[in-house]
């Protein structure tokens, strides 16, 4: 019997770590991911993630920016990183499109689609299902 979860794209071929304006209380530790209380994101090597939702289309200026949103919604999901610090993730990510030379009216429309319907996904309730098969 396996045990997987669906709805991945790419997986990271070796850790990557980002200076973020993420601040949390304590210091987090999962099995893909850390935060510092001073706001350094890594990510291990082996993390999986979907690249932009919805109707965004994955192209190389949205793939960090992805990885990094993914990263802190999942610690929310996992509720070790506070949702009131939804606000702050969102706006990171529209300012990482922009530092990777996405268009404003494109990066603004990426934080725009989070805004309104990234809520469920941050959402503890929401976590990936484990699925089985032989």
């Amino acid at each position: 019997m396996i045990k997987y979860k669906s709805g991945y794209k790419y997986q990271l071929v070796e850790s990557y770590s980002i200076q973020t304006p993420v601040r949390p209380i304590d210091f987090i530790l999962s099995e893909y991911i850390e935060l510092t209380v001073l706001g350094v994101l890594t990510i291990h090597k082996g993390y999986a993630w979907d690249g932009a939702s919805g109707p965004g289309i994955d192209t190389k200026n949205i793939m960090s920016p992805s990885l990094e949103h993914d990263a802190f919604y999942q610690l929310m999901r996992q509720r070790l990183l506070d949702p009131a610090w939804r606000v702050a993730v969102d706006r990171f990510l529209q300012t990482r499109c922009l530092e990777n030379d996405m268009s404003k009216i494109r990066a603004w429309w990426v934080h725009r689609g989070v805004r309104f319907g990234g809520g469920p996904y941050a959402d503890p309730k929401n976590a990936k299902v484990v699925h089985e098969a032989p």
